[in-house]
């Protein structure tokens, strides 16, 4: 192993096991939520209130030493209230922009499908572009730049449903689940009023953490390889079980995760059980599943669904 990806080997270890010691959730949950960071996607954290969401967002955000910035969207909410605001100043005689919350390196989005369809829009842009336009006059984002938005799946009222432009931009869909009952225990015997992060030390910078992103976009994909995610996301368009298939955005997103996988697993190739590994996390929330009541259940569900799509698409064998 080169000596940049055994850096960047230990870098997003060390991130995965300062999360496992302070969070509740299970350690798979946290190497996914790390993951998706590493490979410079946007993270959907979708689960019933009180499993810790927003705890898992803020630890990944102090993890890494970033910028960071929390919206709590609601209906009413305009563009302008997330993206910013030119304000004319007389002295000055032209306008200045005040930035707003998204520009900052790791955006905390909680409960983001409150928020109308201009707003999500607004945030689009951001998502996909690493920019906002105000008034005209478009200005680049922070780099790294990610958002981490939360979702509760269960009280729809008053909600705007994410539309599949939106989903198709995070790389990956999580839910926390429930806590053990030893991690649930631990959890309740901690002094009240305790800030359940006081403990955790940041890990890395912004910097490192763009290094790490690089050093996993090199690792190698064989063609072989290649064409076993290309089927897979085939076999998602062509089933009788969709409406909608997973895009090509989504494919690359595999291939994105799949790296990181391999790096974490400390090896310079990725291997077709990368990609099938990945599939369900990545793929699951951009698929439109021909079952109305599987569209609208939540997340464990459609997995199923997708591994019951997949499962006959043969991996290559090794030479």
């Amino acid at each position: 192993m080169a000596e940049s990806a055994r850096t960047a080997h230990t870098i997003a270890l060390a991130i995965i096991d300062a999360l496992d010691r302070t969070l509740s959730c299970s350690r798979t949950t946290v190497e996914l939520a790390v993951m998706t960071l590493t490979a410079g996607g946007h993270l959907l954290l979708e689960d019933v209130p009180g499993i810790g969401k927003t705890t898992l967002a803020r630890a990944l955000a102090r993890a890494i030493r970033g910028t960071t910035a929390r919206i709590q969207f609601t209906p009413d909410m305009l563009p302008s209230d997330i993206t910013g605001v030119s304000v004319f100043d007389p002295q000055a005689k032209g306008f200045t922009f005040y930035r707003g919350p998204l520009f900052a390196q790791i955006v905390l989005a909680d409960e983001i499908n409150r928020a109308n369809p201009k707003t999500q829009s607004a945030l689009l842009e951001a998502m996909e572009e690493r920019r906002v336009t105000v008034d005209g006059v478009t200005y680049d984002l922070p780099r790294p730049f990610a958002v981490i938005a939360t979702q509760n799946p269960v009280e729809m009222e008053g909600t705007y449903p994410l539309p599949e432009a939106q989903l198709d931009r995070f790389m990956c869909r999580i839910s926390l689940g429930y806590p053990d009952a030893r991690a649930e225990a631990r959890m309740l015997m901690a002094p009240s009023g305790t800030e359940p992060l006081a403990t955790l030390k940041p890990v890395c910078d912004a910097g490192d953490l763009a290094a790490v992103t690089r050093t996993a976009a090199r690792v190698h994909v064989d063609p072989r390889v290649a064409a076993y995610a290309v089927a897979l996301l085939t076999a998602t368009r062509t089933s009788r079980l969709t409406r909608l298939g997973a895009s090509p955005r989504a494919g690359l997103a595999l291939l994105a995760m799949s790296r990181v996988r391999a790096m974490l697993d400390g090896r310079d190739a990725v291997f077709p059980g990368d990609i099938r590994a990945m599939a369900p996390a990545v793929l699951s929330h951009r698929i439109v599943f021909a079952d109305p009541s599987v569209q609208a259940a939540g997340i464990k569900a459609q997995q199923r669904e997708l591994e019951r799509i997949i499962s006959g698409v043969p991996a290559p064998k090794a030479r």
